[in-house]
């Protein structure tokens, strides 16, 4: 313990002393905008990185970076504040606006003693769903008036966009009040049909916990929370489907009948039966996505949906989760779709390759027979 202080301390002191480098954050920025890159690396020892399709690419041109370049560079982007925070929990989520143009979601984490940044970067214009070619069926969720839908998958395959697609639908089509609650504010909508209020984790609000109780006394339609983090914040965002509201939110979970036991077994065993019968009244479905390399370049999305009907929900209730995958692959008639099924489709178009849709899969062998 005593060895930790002391790293932190140190840590805090290297970044203090620090000159600015904001012209090394400024330069790597824009030759990652030129590589259409969607993150940035910072790390001691390494040189910058930017990660463009899916691939690692160091730049050259500069050199390894040191400790007292990492430090200058946190200098640039946070205020004394976040630094605060930043060092009593040892890492942090942020958000960071490159010449008020180019927005970025980043990260600063503790590795054998030496801080790490990374940056992702957020497109300002926010994609439908037709342009982000999701299933159209997506859009349905948007048009509930209640229920909780989550967007599930790994970091990095495009949560938050979908996400903002499906708020941004609603703020085209309807009149309605919008809470977003982040950690930190990623998309910034502009209001055109509704009212969106975004909160920041710890700068507009203790926590999502605190933000989602809060919600339910704003006259709220719709809330979004950027993740459901714990217990407390399921069962507060299950409280406010079941209460009229439309709940949207993601986590990190690989499909549809891991996400449900996920949500459950977060739960004391004394409270796990109450939020399988909240769950199984309030979820309209679950979207797991993953983005995969493109035969012509890019990335394009494969997915799996589930929705919500009377077969999930007894399932959900008779604790028969296991079932869940046989019934998205036998009711495509509903507009369920599995995740082989949705990559199975992209090889027959000829948009993957047949390895990149069995290194995506969760199950090869169903995708074996698919194919």
């Amino acid at each position: 313990m005593e060895n930790t202080h002391i790293q932190l301390e140190e840590a805090r002191r290297s970044i203090e002393s620090a000159p600015d480098k904001s012209e090394l954050l400024f330069g790597v920025i824009e030759e990652g905008i030129v590589e259409g890159a969607s993150d940035v690396h910072f790390a001691p020892g390494y040189l910058p990185i930017v990660r463009s399709v899916g691939t690692l690419i160091p730049l050259t041109k500069y050199k390894p970076l040191t400790t007292e370049d990492i430090g200058g560079i946190i200098k640039v982007m946070l205020n004394q504040t976040q630094m605060e925070h930043f060092f009593l929990v040892q890492e942090m989520d942020f958000s960071y606006s490159y010449k008020g143009e180019t927005r970025f979601r980043g990260n600063l984490s503790f590795a054998q003693g030496q801080i790490s940044v990374a940056l992702r970067h957020i497109p300002n214009e926010i994609k439908t769903i037709e342009e982000l070619r999701l299933p159209p069926i997506i859009e349905d969720f948007a048009n509930h008036r209640q229920g909780f839908f989550l967007v599930v998958g790994p970091v990095g395959q495009g949560k938050s966009t979908t996400l903002a697609a499906l708020v941004e639908s609603i703020n085209t089509e309807r009149s309605e009040r919008i809470v977003t609650i982040e950690d930190p504010v990623e998309y910034v909508f502009r209001p055109k049909q509704s009212m969106i209020m975004q909160r920041e984790a710890r700068m507009d609000t203790k926590n999502f916990k605190a933000a989602l109780q809060s919600a339910l006394r704003q006259d709220v339609n719709v809330i979004m929370v950027g993740e459901m983090r714990g217990a407390d914040t399921i069962a507060a965002g299950v409280t406010a489907a079941e209460t009229g509201h439309l709940v949207f939110s993601t986590l990190h979970t690989n499909n549809a009948a891991q996400t449900i036991d996920r949500i459950i077994d977060s739960f004391p065993p004394n409270q796990q039966d109450q939020i399988r019968m909240q769950l199984s009244a309030s979820l309209t479905g679950i979207f797991s996505q993953r983005l995969v390399p493109s035969i012509s370049g890019g990335q394009v999305p494969a997915y799996e949906l589930l929705i919500n009907n009377k077969a999930v929900s007894n399932l959900i209730r008779e604790k028969r989760t296991h079932e869940i995958n046989t019934v998205i692959e036998t009711r495509s008639e509903e507009g369920m779709i599995s995740m082989n099924q949705s990559l199975s489709e992209l090889v027959r178009r000829g948009e993957i390759t047949v390895e990149a849709a069995f290194h995506t899969a969760i199950n090869p062998k169903e995708l074996e027979r698919l194919l």
